[in-house]
């Protein structure tokens, strides 16, 4: 039977650890801080990465590589990214080990030691630029649409699997453009395609916004976010874009001939997402049974279990089965067939259940004779018996229905966690009480939401893209305020 797992009532943190390990996600591994991700975890990373590359590439963008080391000098030349990656870099100071004379294994050699120290990449901005300086000189040149997939390093000292590792994967976009206007365009552009990506694939409703002063991304001048709320009411950054205006540019002295042949700075961007996803899909869908995948990302989505007594009854179900798994290929539906005898149907539903495939197909002799199949749901739990003439039809359709179900209560959920509130006492009893987003007024100021996050740890996620015009007075200070803002403890 699959393992047991801490129930969400009990312990939602240990829940969760308990079902990325038990349901073979990932797990740590012998470096402090970084992880092993399984076969079954990287399965739907890789889903994720093929389906927000293809979206990548019809919006014009490229792949490319850059180094995972970046000196140590580049760092100094944009003071507030360095300031913002200070206290997470890793740094390479020695390039050669030797025999240590004492017998003791190896020891860094002493007289290996680098002229210049090189930075584990914490994100590739400065390597980038550096590198772009050599490749635009004209406006022909531009734009430039470059993404990344790589591995980053930030050293964290409180790790959680997919949430928060000192190694993770991700993907970085840097574009350099010829006007403020097209970086902006390209920065909106991108938040968007997030948007799409986890409401579309990973079934995960968000909230576009901008970022505020104290959370925008070190070096940029605007962030945009989308946020997403989990299942213990505490919001996760899913993914940011920002506009970098020409910090960058300027700092690497990145400049280009305009169409009058006058020299100006490039406009610049980045936007990424990571393995931080995984957590985002794991906390805002799944139960206390184990996973539960949105179809479009589960590594398959049909599995089928053969239930017999004889092996001659296995040969005659497999029989029906290799005449099955070609109509559901058909229709673009990954499907296994376990016809494992080492393992029995019990277990197996247990085990599927555990790693969220989201639909069973459970066939037997009687099934057979009946041409009918039994038919189970992971996202309800739910089974029917149904006819297995234009069975891939009927799972065709049942796919498509799973994967709106999961997002509408998600959705759901959200709308029933979003509260307003007008006043300081009623902000901190929602916080306590209920959790979720808190829609309030702000005075504006990076001073007042210091205090506000001192104070009871909600941070300001986003300023909605469709925040409209409202005037208040900030929860906090009292002061005037022009719209609302969304507040949460956050991941």
């Amino acid at each position: 039977m699959a393992k047991e797992i801490t129930s969400r009532s009990e312990n939602y943190s240990q829940w969760y650890n308990d079902l990325v390990v038990k349901a073979d996600l990932a797990e740590n591994s012998a470096v402090r801080g970084c992880m092993v991700i399984k076969p079954y975890g990287y399965a739907i990373w890789e889903k994720m990465q093929a389906e927000l590359d293809r979206m990548f590439k019809e919006t014009g963008h490229v792949n490319a590589y850059f180094p995972l080391f970046i000196p140590k000098s580049f760092f100094s030349k944009e003071a507030s990214h360095v300031e913002g990656f200070a206290k997470e870099c890793a740094v390479v100071t020695h390039y050669r080990l030797k025999n240590d004379p004492d017998g003791k294994g190896v020891i860094v050699d002493p007289d290996a030691k680098l002229e210049e120290e090189l930075i584990v990449r914490p994100t590739s901005e400065t390597i980038i630029w550096h590198t772009y300086k050599n490749w635009i000189q004209s406006w022909r040149d531009l734009p430039i649409l470059i993404n990344q997939w790589a591995n980053v390093v930030r050293w964290e000292m409180r790790t959680r699997l997919f949430l928060r590792t000192a190694e993770f994967l991700w993907q970085e976009g840097h574009t350099a453009h010829a006007t403020q206007a097209e970086a902006i365009e390209e920065t909106f552009k991108m938040v968007n395609v997030y948007a799409n990506f986890a409401e579309q694939f990973m079934a995960l409703p968000v909230i576009k916004g901008h970022k505020s002063e104290n959370e925008r991304f070190a070096g940029a001048l605007d962030t945009l976010c989308i946020e997403a709320l989990m299942q213990d009411g505490k919001a996760l950054q899913a993914g940011t874009s920002h506009f970098l205006g020409q910090n960058f540019a300027k700092a690497f002295d990145v400049q280009f001939a305009n169409k009058e042949g006058k020299l100006e700075h490039v406009w610049a961007t980045s936007w990424g997402v990571s393995t931080r996803l995984m957590g985002a899909l794991i906390m805002a869908h799944s139960d206390d049974n184990g996973l539960v995948l949105p179809p479009k990302l589960a590594p398959f989505q049909v599995v089928i279990v053969p239930i017999y007594k004889s092996m001659e009854q296995l040969a005659e179900i497999s029989a029906k089965v290799d005449a099955i798994i070609p109509l559901l290929k058909a229709k673009g539906i990954s499907v296994k067939f376990d016809d494992n005898d080492a393992k029995k149907p019990g277990w197996k539903f247990a085990e599927y259940e555990l790693k969220g495939v989201p639909v069973r197909l459970a066939l037997g002799p009687r099934d057979i004779e009946n041409g009918t199949v039994e038919v189970a749901r992971r996202d309800n739990l739910s089974k029917e018996v149904v006819q297995l003439d234009g069975i891939e039809n009927y799972v065709e359709a049942l796919l498509e229905k799973i994967q709106q179900t999961i997002f509408n209560k998600a959705l759901a959920f959200r709308e029933e966690k979003t509260t307003k509130a007008d006043t300081w006492e009623e902000f901190k009893d929602l916080l306590t009480n209920k959790g979720g987003f808190i829609s309030a007024h702000w005075d504006g100021t990076p001073e007042t939401e210091q205090k506000i996050k001192e104070e009871t740890k909600a941070t300001i996620r986003c300023i909605p893209l469709d925040a409209v015009e409202e005037e208040g007075k900030c929860i906090y200070s009292g002061k005037p305020s022009g719209r609302r803002v969304l507040f949460a403890v956050a991941y």
